[in-house]
């Protein structure tokens, strides 16, 4: 097994952890496991998956929860708005 192919699953751990301790409540563990998978997908130049791309704020990195921490509106045909607690906002295409 290669550097790449662990990060790789390392980073999808890190995802569930993430996600795990987002829902119970626990944020800061969550941010710190946002953080460490983003290091590690920058150390070894692999990229995250999407799912964990477009629900973590890149701002804070807190990892979002529609309806707990982040309001998620859809623009008509055109584009998906997140926006996390601490303000910021991303935007995400989407076709029908």
């Amino acid at each position: 097994m290669d550097d790449a192919a662990i990060a790789e699953e390392r980073i999808d751990r890190l995802d569930a952890f993430a996600r795990g301790m987002a829902r119970a409540g626990d944020h800061e563990r969550a941010r710190e496991a946002v953080r460490l998978a983003r290091r590690i997908a920058q150390r070894h130049r692999c990229g995250v998956p999407r799912r964990f791309e477009r629900f973590t704020c890149d701002a804070c990195d807190a990892y979002l929860i529609p309806g707990r921490n982040a309001r998620v509106r859809l623009r008509e045909g055109s584009h998906v708005v997140v926006r996390c607690d601490c303000g910021a906002t991303a935007r995400y295409p989407y076709r029908d």
